[in-house]
C-alpha cells in the first residue's frame, strides 16, 4: 500500500421514504441495540482481526436523529413517509454526500478512504471529491450491487405507473401519490446517472455487477412509451459504454466475471459495494430485500478476482459498503443469525488488507 493507510469512517443517514420502512423505524424508535449505525458493529471486527498500523478510523458522522436508522423516542412526529419524500425530492441526499466529499475525504486523501454508510448515495460524495485527484479517465469504479442506481426517477415513475395499470398483482398502490411524478433528485437509485451525467465517471470505466433489475427480454417488446424510454435507457447505458452484469448471467457463466473484470486497465480502482448484492440469501441486513442476490460464496468469489485485479499493480482508491439495514443485521430482533457485518468485515479484510481466512 505504499505506506498508505486505509481510514474508515461512517454514515448512518438513512433516508428510506418507503412505508414499510417508516413503519419499521416507528418500531424499533429507542431501541439501544447497535444505536442504529453499522459503523461500530463492523469496526469491532476490525479492530480485533486486523494489524492497527495498517488503519485508521475517524467515527461517524452525526446526523440528525430523525435520519437515523433507528430514531430516538423524541423524533416520532418525524417519522413520516411524507417527511422523507420531502428530504429526497429536495436534493437532502446530495447534501449528505457533498459534505462528506468535502469535510471527510478531503482531509483522508492520499489516504485510502472506506465508508460504512447506510444510503447507497453517499459513495457519490466520496468518489466525485476522489476525482478531484486522480481523474475519471484514470480510474474504474466497479460496483456490486442487486440495482442499477443509474435510472432517473422519471423512468422509475412511468414505469411503476405502467405495472400499476396492467398487473393485477401490483405490489404498488395506485392511491399512493408518492409513487407519481416525483422531481429528478439525486438518490440512491439515481446516484450514478448523476455521476455519468456530470462526467465524474467515464461510461466506460462504470462496471455495476450482480444486478437483478435488468428488464426482462419481453419487457423490450411492449408497446408502451414509459416501458420503452424505461428499458431503452439500460441498452443506452450499455452502448455508452457501461457494463452491466445481470445475477442471471453471473451465476449462469461465473465467467463471464473474470473476463470482464480483466477488461480494467485503469491504474486507479473504487470498489463500491451494495451489501443487498446478497440480500435473500446470503444476509437479510439491508435495505432493500426486493431481490433475491448472490450467496456468500459467489460474493468472496468476485472480491477475489477484485483481489488480483489489486494484486497486479491496480491501486485501490476507495472503498465503501452500504445499505445496511441496522434493524435487521444480525444477531438482533429480526435474526438471530443473520451475517451481515460478519461478511462486511471479511469483504474489508479481503479488498482492502488481502487477508483470505473466512472467520
Amino acid at each position: 500500500m505504499d505506506g498508505k493507510k486505509v481510514v474508515f469512517f461512517g454514515c448512518p443517514m438513512d433516508s428510506d421514504e418507503r412505508d414499510e420502512s417508516v413503519r419499521e423505524k416507528r418500531s424499533c424508535m429507542g431501541a439501544v441495540q447497535k444505536a442504529g449505525d453499522p459503523y461500530p458493529v463492523i469496526m469491532d471486527f476490525i479492530r480485533n482481526e486486523v494489524d492497527h498500523r495498517l488503519w485508521e478510523e475517524i467515527g461517524s458522522l452525526e446526523v440528525p436523529g430523525w435520519l437515523r436508522p433507528v430514531p430516538p423516542p423524541a423524533e416520532k412526529r418525524h417519522m413520516t413517509v411524507d417527511h422523507f419524500v420531502t428530504f429526497i425530492d429536495t436534493d437532502g441526499c446530495r447534501t449528505f454526500a457533498g459534505m462528506l466529499g468535502e469535510h471527510i475525504v478531503g482531509k483522508i486523501v492520499p489516504h485510502i478512504p472506506c465508508m460504512l454508510a447506510v444510503d447507497h448515495s453517499l459513495t457519490g460524495g466520496v468518489f466525485e471529491k476522489l476525482m478531484e485527484r486522480f481523474r475519471p479517465a484514470d480510474t474504474s469504479l466497479v460496483v456490486l450491487d442487486s440495482h442499477t442506481d443509474a435510472l432517473p426517477s422519471a423512468l422509475i415513475s412511468g414505469a411503476i405507473r405502467y405495472d400499476m395499470e396492467t398487473n393485477p398483482g401490483s405490489p404498488y398502490d395506485p392511491s399512493d401519490p408518492y409513487l407519481k411524478d416525483r422531481p429528478e433528485s439525486y438518490n440512491a437509485s439515481s446516484f450514478l446517472y448523476h455521476l455519468l451525467e456530470a462526467g465524474v465517471v467515464a461510461p466506460s470505466n462504470l462496471y455495476i455487477i450482480g444486478i437483478s433489475d435488468y428488464p426482462p427480454k419481453r419487457s423490450f417488446r411492449i408497446n408502451d412509451d414509459r416501458i420503452r424510454r424505461y428499458v431503452s435507457h439500460y441498452s443506452e447505458l450499455k452502448k455508452r459504454g457501461v457494463t452491466l452484469l445481470a445475477k442471471g448471467d453471473l451465476i449462469n457463466s461465473p465467467s463471464r466475471v473474470r473476463a470482464i473484470l480483466d477488461r480494467i486497465r485503469t491504474p486507479h480502482l473504487y470498489i463500491s459495494i451494495d451489501m443487498d448484492v446478497g440480500a435473500g440469501n446470503a444476509l437479510d441486513g439491508v435495505r432493500f430485500r426486493d431481490r433475491r442476490g448472490l450467496n456468500e460464496k459467489q460474493i468472496y468469489r468476485i472480491a477475489g478476482l477484485l483481489q488480483e485485479i489489486l494484486s497486479k499493480g491496480t491501486v485501490l482508491i476507495g472503498m465503501d459498503l452500504a445499505e445496511f439495514n441496522p434493524r435487521r443485521a444480525g444477531p438482533g430482533p429480526f435474526s438471530a443469525t443473520d451475517r451481515t457485518y460478519r461478511i462486511a468485515a471479511n469483504l474489508i479484510r479481503k479488498l482492502c488488507f488481502g487477508l483470505n481466512e473466512i472467520p
